[in-house]
This record gives C-alpha cells, structure tokens and sequence, in this order.
C-alpha cells in the first residue's frame, strides 16, 4: 500500500502536499526512512541555529522539531482511537499552543532527538500492527473525516515538509 492507494476522502485537501511528499513508498518504508532521515537531519543542525528564528514569531528548529514529535503522538492517538472504535470524532489541536508551551528551546538537541526515535518506533509498531481492514477504518478527527492509513502517512509526510521548511528558511 502506498499513498497512490488513498482516496481523496480518506483525508482532507490541505494533507495533498504531505502525502505526496512520501512517494511511491509504503507506509512502513515510509515510516523507517522517516526515522533515519529526520534524525539524521536534526543531529546535523549546527547549535548556533537550533534556537534560530527566520522571523520574529516563527518557530525555532527545535520547536519544529518538538512540534513534529507532539503531532506524530496525536496521530497515531487518533489512528488508534479509529482502530478500535470506528466513527470515533476526536477533537483538533492548537499547533501553536502546543508549541508556545512546550519548552523545546530549553532541551538538548540529542535529548529531542532520543525522543522522536522512541515516538517513531511506537508509532511503526502501531501501524505495523493494524490489518488491512483496521487501516481502512475511519473517524472524525478536528470536523473532518480521516482514515487510519492516512494517517500513518500524514505522519511520514509532514516531517518530510517541516524538513523543507528548515532546510530552505533556517540552515
């Protein structure tokens, strides 16, 4: 399964750009090189820019990076949520909230790096877990309907973006 398996109703319009980031990959492949990747590409920020901003309220790299850490956990609460009970409608979250609370530039960079590993390999586990029926379920999730593979990839393809982002804005 890849992302060229999902139907445009299994997310919303906005999530085009991070599922297509992943490619022609499944979701576990998908989710292993995402661990490899990101943290490699973290390790590599020099100090000097991990508290950076572009601009006076954009957030630092280490904020990203927490907030991809805090994003990947609500996913895969959501994805888990529509596994074990369908039709489930689950509530948004305020990203900047999370991020204005979170005190990522107060950490070490190895700290939030030791942090999304042990994030990314619970959430392979989940995923790896699921048939193929429980990928297919879906739920409600900020008033929108989404499913469980989705997910998994909205995962994979928002750090791809937020990658992106710091490479082209930061470094």
């Amino acid at each position: 399964m890849t992302t060229a398996d999902l139907s445009l109703s299994e997310y919303q319009p906005y999530f085009k750009n991070y599922m297509d980031s992943v490619g022609e990959m499944s979701l576990m492949e998908s989710l292993t090189k995402g661990l490899l990747e990101t943290q490699s590409f973290f390790e590599r920020i020099p100090q000097e820019k991990h508290a950076y901003r572009y601009a006076p309220d954009k957030w630092t790299p280490k904020e990203i990076f927490l907030h991809l850490i805090d994003s990947e956990r609500v996913f895969c609460s959501r994805a888990l949520h529509f596994a074990r009970a369908a039709n489930t409608e689950l509530p948004g979250f305020d990203e900047n909230e999370f991020a204005a609370n979170s005190n990522a530039n107060f950490r070490t960079m190895d700290n939030l790096v030791e942090e999304f590993v042990a994030v990314r390999r619970a959430s392979f586990l989940l995923f790896q877990s699921f048939s193929k029926d429980v990928l297919l379920q879906r739920g409600k999730a900020n008033q929108a309907e989404v499913s469980v593979r989705a997910l998994g990839f909205l995962i994979a393809g928002h750090a791809v973006h937020h990658l992106k982002v710091i490479e082209e804005r930061y470094l």
